[in-house]
């Protein structure tokens, strides 16, 4: 059975996420397939929309298939991982910037990878069981996939309170951040996408009223502090044990590189540029840095006790996000990969 159902269904080009046992994570070949999709309906006069929505009820994707690149880099071969992250994240740019309507619907886990698929979409649908995050501090990466955009684009501090906490947000909670547009109850989602794909009008989305959102009402304001450290610093002083309490489990240089990133996404006009900033620390995430050892600890092993060791310094944080020359991420040629 494809890890990724692709079709066309009357007016509309069709994506199903099909690893239901996997939660949906998206491996390499499902990336290479989704950006094939989305070039071969570019220009089809037959295709007025493009459907993404996934099997199973616990998951849209809960992230990337990044077993391969853990093994790859522990081996001593990062271009795996490079090519992944260089796949992927041409892909979902291609998504942000698609010619006609594309509709994801959400349910369950959004996360990583998942957010990266769903949360470029220009109509963005999630229910009552939707969990979105971003928790790539957790495992020593940073908020890629443009979830620095995301993030950064968020309202107030929110941005920099989830890339630290790595925070589930439900419906409401995802439709104020800006992580999607329409709250629909997901029983009534089987008939919609139906009558999309008959009759290819993205007009017909209107969504329920939107869940109370409690990062609505959050008082985030540490999160406005200059560094991780003062960050950290200032929820002591409030006794904000909640936050604390993922926060330190999380990687130093992760969480100091991804406030550098969603804070420089805030003045981005294009996605690609934030996606870009990304790539310089997932490209060397698997040589430098903490990713090996997050993985292992919270994937591999699972014993949830990561030994992290990475220089978290702003001299360390510099290195990571340093410009890649050559090997820069770049969108020329978007159609294929390097």
């Amino acid at each position: 059975m494809a890890e990724m159902e692709i079709r066309t269904d009357r007016r509309a080009g069709r994506m199903t996420f099909n690893r239901p046992e996997a939660l949906n994570a998206l491996s390499h070949d499902m990336v290479r397939q989704i950006h094939a999709a989305l070039n071969q309906w570019r220009d089809d006069p037959e295709v007025d929309l493009v459907i993404i929505d996934a099997a199973g009820d616990k998951a849209f994707c809960a992230g990337g298939d990044i077993a391969a690149v853990y093994r790859a880099g522990l081996a001593g071969d990062h271009r795996e991982g490079q090519e992944f992250f260089f796949d992927e994240y041409r892909m979902n740019a291609a998504i942000k910037d698609y010619p006609k309507p594309v509709i994801a619907f959400m349910q369950g886990f959004v996360m990583g990878g998942g957010v990266g698929v769903g949360g470029h979409a220009s109509h963005r649908v999630v229910g009552e069981t939707t969990r979105i995050a971003m928790p790539e501090s957790g495992i020593g990466l940073i908020p890629d996939v443009g979830g620095s955009w995301l993030l950064g684009h968020a309202p107030g501090r929110i941005g920099e309170y989830l890339m630290m906490t790595a925070d589930r947000m439900d419906a409401g909670d995802a439709i104020h951040a800006g992580f999607a547009d329409l709250y629909i109850p997901e029983a009534d989602w089987p008939d919609l996408i139906d009558r999309l794909a008959e009759t290819g009008d993205a007009r017909l989305l209107t969504g329920a009223q939107v869940p109370e959102s409690r990062l609505a009402a959050a008082d985030l304001s540490a999160f406005a502090a200059d560094s991780t450290t003062d960050i950290v610093a200032r929820l002591e002083a409030e006794g904000n044990d909640t936050a604390l309490k993922p926060i330190r489990r999380n990687s130093p240089l992760s969480m100091a590189a991804g406030l550098e990133l969603v804070r420089a996404a805030r003045e981005d006009e294009r996605l690609q540029d934030s996606l870009a900033r990304e790539y310089r620390f997932t490209h060397r995430a698997t040589e430098h840095g903490d990713f090996i050892e997050g993985v292992r600890a919270q994937i591999i092993d699972k014993d949830r006790n990561p030994n992290w060791t990475a220089d978290a310094s702003p001299q360390g944080v510099a290195a990571m996000l340093a410009p890649l020359g050559d090997a820069e991420l770049h969108f020329d040629d978007q159609g294929g990969t390097r």
